[in-house]
């Protein structure tokens, strides 16, 4: 029986690709695929992608209009495939550049339709590691765009298309096509909305894993063990009551059965001179921890990288578009963790924090959220800085007031602890970048966009423009004039 299925199935798809492709209406409700028609999952949940290699299209295939052979296009044409929320496209070599575009079409699991054709952004080589840095020199490490969250999902169609023109470099090899599903939410999501669409409430383990334990416990002076989220404080009452501003005291030994690396541990863990003598912390934000959102602390590596301060914030759009609720936020996190660490081969999530267009204030990479976490979030610029990613593009639309105020609370908390004026200016040192070369002092403003240090699109336009609003509100809120 399973035989004679199959061998239906397979003949009715040959018929079907056999079609010509104009009869396909772009967006049509088409029947839901037999579950035993689709490949096995591979991975469990809390997550999973399925990476799908790239084909030559041909001549029938939808083009952009011009000979699809005359600058080279890959893609894959419609099919069924397991649930998905996000996509991206990986290559072989990180240090390949995609010249061309990417467009993808998606079905909607809940009706069948097929979206309109999406761009995905092709440059997104200015995120990840600084170069000469361990985590930039590994091995794991592919080239990637950036992704896109698209929604539930169970279909998809891609094309790659080269720039046209003479020298222009092919496309990168070993291109593969990642779809991301985030997997099941956790039991009660502190963003205070409804949870996503297609997640099942999850009950929280009853002893936490060791990596779990690990990740939690450098916030255990701000929160307890297992917290969904960092409370709201004032650091003034904290340092009344003889609580550490910069989060849980470490020694030499070993902290919840994770060593920490990079730094060492004295200046790891010391809070900074300059916010002992100094003032101008602003009140601590509420912060939905990596529990709270749902991170899975078994894919990422172990231990964390720190810097020795932070002298300045990197402020980012995920480009990831603006189709989300803020309900789903912590499933776009989720899926945008994976892509980092099991697409793109990255250690951890990119990004420091992360703020929804709720303003709702998000940990990123593991190590602690008063600690001085290395990141991957500005190419040449990750030391002594930190990165700040809204989720959602920014190119053409306006962020919300509530994430620029965000933006505000977030660092007036954060470069209060190092003593920094969000008003002022900070010198960095580059690690090598299409701005500036390695070695290079830059003066930045201490929020600074991500295209201050990169030539990149990147944060957008109208959330760039509202930088200005975000370092006045900033140092308002720690108490300067």
């Amino acid at each position: 029986m399973r035989a004679s299925l199959a061998s239906s199935i397979a003949v009715a798809c040959a018929a079907a690709l056999a079609l010509p492709v104009t009869l396909v209406a772009p967006a049509t409700a088409t029947a839901r695929p037999a579950a035993n028609a689709l490949p096995p999952a591979q991975d469990e949940l809390p997550g999973s992608t399925q990476s799908l290699p790239l084909r030559p299209l041909g001549a029938s295939v939808r083009t952009f209009g011009t000979d699809p052979g005359a600058a080279g296009e890959q893609g894959l044409t419609r099919r069924d495939v397991r649930p998905f929320s996000l996509v991206g496209v990986v290559w072989d070599d990180p240090a390949a550049a995609l010249h061309g575009t990417v467009q993808v079409r998606t079905r909607a699991t809940a009706d069948g339709v097929w979206s309109p054709w999406q761009d995905v952004e092709t440059h997104n080589e200015e995120h990840g590691a600084d170069p000469g840095t361990a985590e930039g020199a590994t091995g794991t490490l592919r080239g990637s765009t950036a992704p896109l969250w698209v929604g539930d999902s169970d279909g998809v169609e891609i094309r790659v298309r080269g720039e046209a023109g003479g020298g222009t470099a092919p496309l990168p090899a070993g291109l593969r096509l990642e779809l991301v599903d985030p997997g099941e939410a956790p039991e009660a999501s502190d963003a205070g909305a409804a949870p996503a669409p297609r997640t099942r409430a999850m009950a929280p383990p009853a002893v936490l894993t060791a990596a779990e334990a690990a990740a939690s416990g450098v916030n255990s002076q701000l929160a307890p063990y297992g917290a969904t989220a960092i409370p709201a404080a004032d650091p003034a009452r904290e340092t009344a009551a003889g609580e550490t501003l910069t989060g849980e005291t470490l020694t030499g030994e070993t902290l919840t059965g994770e060593t920490l690396t990079g730094e060492t541990l004295a200046q790891e863990a010391a809070e900074p001179a300059a916010a002992k003598k100094k003032p101008y912390i602003g009140p601590r934000p509420k912060i939905i921890t990596r529990k709270g959102w749902g991170a899975d602390e078994k894919i990422r590596e172990k231990g964390f990288v720190y810097t020795k301060t932070i002298k300045a914030a990197f402020v980012h759009h995920s480009a990831t578009g603006n189709n989300y609720t803020c309900g789903q936020a912590p499933s776009v996190l989720r899926s945008i963790y994976r892509y980092h660490v099991k697409s793109s081969g990255w250690r951890d999530f990119g990004y420091n924090f992360a703020v929804d267009k709720c303003g709702n204030i998000y940990e990123g990479r593991a190590g602690g959220v008063a600690k001085p976490v290395l990141g991957a979030h500005t190419l040449g610029f990750n030391t002594n800085s930190m990165g700040v990613a809204v989720l959602g593009t920014f190119t053409s639309t306006n962020p919300p007031a509530a994430v620029v105020t965000a933006v505000a609370r977030l660092t007036a908390w954060k470069l209060g602890l190092h003593g920094v004026n969000p008003k002022g200016t900070q010198t960095l040192v580059s690690g090598g970048g299409n701005l500036y070369k390695k070695g290079r002092k830059v003066t930045f403003h201490t929020i600074a966009g991500h295209r201050d240090g990169f030539a990149t699109e990147c944060p957008g336009g109208r959330l760039y423009g509202k930088l200005g609003t975000a370092r006045a509100s900033s140092a308002k809120y720690q108490g300067r004039s």
